[in-house]
């Protein structure tokens, strides 16, 4: 269920979108069967890294929600409207600090750019799954194969 959609005008005042998103929506929590929150982000928070994990380790788990982070890396430091963000970090740096964010918060990391997926944790979880169904193949062939030579 889509609850609600902000946006922050210019800066990436994460705090300030989240509290929000939290006090106006979750209010009501027991009415909601929202699960998550999905934030769209193309550079880091305003806010330190830590005070905003601290914060989302805190609501997530007052409220039983995940927060998920879909990171677009963008090349350019200035985004259409020749706006300077107040906090800025290279792309590594920003998904540093937004999985750090998300770990707080039991959520998911997705990063991708003009080029492609460069991180993405459900991608993670099903490569190590096909990766463990190849393992098991390997050893149910290795056993099949050592019966049918003792037979």
């Amino acid at each position: 269920r889509w609850v609600l959609s902000l946006q922050c005008k210019g800066s990436r005042n994460f705090m300030s979108a989240l509290r929000r998103a939290v006090e106006v929506d979750f209010k009501d929590k027991d009415k909601h069967k929202s699960q998550g929150l999905y934030l769209l982000t193309t550079g880091i928070p305003d806010q330190e890294t830590h005070t905003v994990s601290a914060y989302v380790a805190e609501v997530c788990r007052g409220f039983d929600l995940q927060l998920h982070v879909c990171l677009f890396s963008v090349m350019e430091d200035v985004d259409s409207n020749g706006i300077i963000p107040a906090r800025y970090a290279n792309p590594t740096e920003t998904a540093i600090a937004f999985k750090e964010i998300v770990q707080a918060a039991n959520g998911r990391f997705h990063w991708f750019g003009e080029a492609g997926i460069f991180e993405s944790d459900d991608i993670t979880v099903i490569v190590s799954e096909m990766e463990k169904a190849n393992n098991y193949s390997q050893k149910c062939a290795f056993l099949v194969e050592s019966l049918k030579q003792r037979s």
